[in-house]
C-alpha cells in the first residue's frame, strides 16, 4: 500500500490545502477504502468560498468532499458483507443515534448524523479513508466508480422526486438546469413524468438538459418577473405543471415555483438560498399548493444503483471535467466559474479511468 495519504484540506475560508495525512485504521464496524472517483459539490466550493453554509460553521481543517466510489482494502473486524477488492459507492451521512428519526426511515433529519464535509466531519476527497461499512454499498460489475460518486447527486434527485410524488404521467417544472436540476431531471423521466420543462439562465446547460431527456427548455433572464415567467411556463407545457421541482434557491425562482404550479400541486425546495425569503404564500395558500423541502436524502442508494445497472437512467454525460488529485485547486477553481456539469477528481494514481 503507497504510504501517503494525500488530502484536500480546507483550513479556513479561502484557505484549502493538499497535504499528507495518517492512513486511517479501520474500526470494527468500518472499511479503509482507496479512494477512485470524487465529484465537487457546490457545498464544497461554498464552503472554500465563505468558510460556512448556514448553521455549519468551519472550525477547524477539514478534509472535502462527499460524491465517492473507491475500492475496499481492509475490513474491520465485525464486518461481513463486504471484503478487500469490493469495488463501492458510498453514502456519506451516516446515523450515530438511534433516535426516533432513525427509527422512522428519516435518518438524514437525526440532528446528530455524521456527514461527510460537513463541519466538523471530515469528506473522503483524499487516497485513503475509512467509512462505515453498512453506508458502503458494493457496485456491479457494469457501474463504473465514476458513476458510483454520482450515486450522492443522484440519491438528491431521488428524494425529491419521491417526496414531490412524481409518478406516470406527472407533468413537472424544474428550476436550474445545475447538477441538482439534471439529475431531478433524469429521475423524474425514470419515474414516469410525461412532460418535464427545465429553465435555467444558461443556454449551454439547458442543451445538456435535452440530451439527458428534458421536453422542453425555457432560457430565462434575470430581469424576467415571476408571474410572466409563470405564464410562460403554462403556454408551453399546455397546462400548468403538477410538481415544481425548484434547484436554485433564488427568490425570484422560488415565486416563479408557486406561481407556475397548478392548483393542489406540489412545490418542492430542493435549492437553499437566503435564510429569509419572500414568496406569494397567500397565492400558494389558497390554491392548495403543498410546499415541501428536503434534506439531502435516505435510503436512496439501493435505488440508485438499481436504476444505473438496469440503464433507466445515465449520469455519464454529466461529467464534464476529470483532474488527477494532485490538481485539486484548479478543479476547485473549475467548479467556482460554473464551467461544465461535474467536475471529478481521480485519487488513485494507478488507475485514472473512470
Amino acid at each position: 500500500m503507497a504510504e501517503e495519504n494525500l488530502s484536500v484540506v480546507l483550513h479556513a475560508k479561502g484557505d484549502l490545502r493538499i497535504e499528507n495525512r495518517p492512513i486511517p485504521e479501520p474500526g470494527p464496524n468500518d472499511v479503509l477504502l482507496q479512494m477512485h472517483s470524487v465529484g465537487i459539490c457546490g457545498s464544497d466550493v461554498h464552503y472554500w468560498q465563505h468558510g460556512r453554509i448556514g448553521d455549519f460553521v468551519l472550525k477547524k481543517p477539514m478534509v472535502l468532499g462527499h460524491e465517492a466510489a473507491g475500492r475496499v482494502v481492509k475490513v474491520g473486524s465485525a464486518v461481513t458483507h463486504l471484503k478487500p477488492g469490493d469495488r463501492v459507492a458510498i453514502e456519506p451521512g451516516v446515523p450515530r443515534d438511534m433516535d426516533e428519526f432513525f427509527k422512522r426511515g428519516q435518518y438524514n433529519l437525526s440532528p446528530t448524523i455524521f456527514f461527510c464535509a460537513t463541519p466538523p466531519d471530515d469528506g473522503n476527497l483524499c487516497r485513503y479513508y475509512t467509512h462505515n461499512a453498512n453506508f458502503c454499498y458494493k457496485l456491479p460489475d457494469n457501474i463504473t466508480f465514476e458513476e458510483g460518486a454520482l450515486i450522492e447527486p443522484l440519491s438528491v434527485g431521488i428524494h425529491a422526486c419521491r417526496r414531490a410524488g412524481v409518478t406516470l404521467g406527472s407533468t413537472v417544472l424544474i428550476c436550474g438546469a445545475g447538477p441538482i436540476g439534471l439529475v431531478s431531471l433524469i429521475v423524474a423521466k425514470a419515474m414516469g413524468a410525461s412532460k418535464v420543462i427545465i429553465t435555467d439562465l444558461f443556454a449551454e446547460r439547458l442543451a445538456m438538459a435535452k440530451e439527458l431527456g428534458a421536453d422542453f427548455q425555457l432560457t430565462v433572464k434575470k430581469e424576467d418577473g415571476a408571474q410572466v415567467l409563470a405564464k410562460k411556463v403554462k403556454e408551453i407545457l399546455g397546462t400548468q405543471p403538477q410538481i415544481t421541482i425548484e434547484c436554485t434557491g433564488v427568490e425570484s425562482c422560488i415565486q416563479t415555483a408557486l406561481y407556475a404550479t397548478c392548483s393542489g400541486g406540489v412545490v418542492l425546495l430542493v435549492g437553499l438560498g437566503a435564510e429569509m425569503t419572500t414568496v406569494p404564500l397567500v397565492n400558494a395558500a389558497v390554491r392548495e399548493v403543498d410546499i415541501r423541502g428536503v434534506f439531502r436524502y435516505c435510503n436512496t442508494y439501493p435505488m440508485a444503483i438499481a436504476m444505473l445497472s438496469s440503464g433507466k437512467v445515465n449520469v455519464k454525460p454529466l461529467v464534464t471535467h476529470r483532474f488527477p488529485l494532485e490538481q485539486a485547486g484548479q478543479a476547485f477553481e473549475t467548479t467556482r466559474q460554473g464551467l461544465g456539469i461535474k467536475v471529478m477528481l481521480k485519487c488513485d494514481k494507478n488507475d485514472q479511468n473512470p
